[in-house]
């Protein structure tokens, strides 16, 4: 887990928004309009970033296509210190 969250967070462009993803989800789970509006990104790059956050055990929906909230995975606050230090780098 942790070799992909410094690739996933670190390794690839999108990594930087990807941060800021996972700090506005660790203050409350979001969906991803509320994502959008929150960081002033367009609503396309934030499911871009959900989607590879989710396809890495990051972040899960709620299970709801439409207006899915998103929260952290409980894999991902198992490694939540490596995570902080990822957050500190970027």
């Amino acid at each position: 887990m942790e070799a992909s969250l410094w690739y996933v967070l670190t390794g690839t462009r999108g990594g930087k928004n990807r941060v800021r993803i996972l700090r506005a989800l660790d203050e409350r789970p979001r969906n991803a309009n509320r994502l959008a509006e929150a960081l002033d990104l367009d609503y396309k790059t934030v499911r871009h970033h959900l989607d590879v956050l989710a396809d890495n055990n990051i972040v899960r929906d709620s299970g709801d296509d439409y207006g899915a909230v998103y929260l952290v995975t409980d894999a991902a606050r198992t490694h939540w210190d490596t995570i902080e230090t990822i957050m500190e780098e970027v």
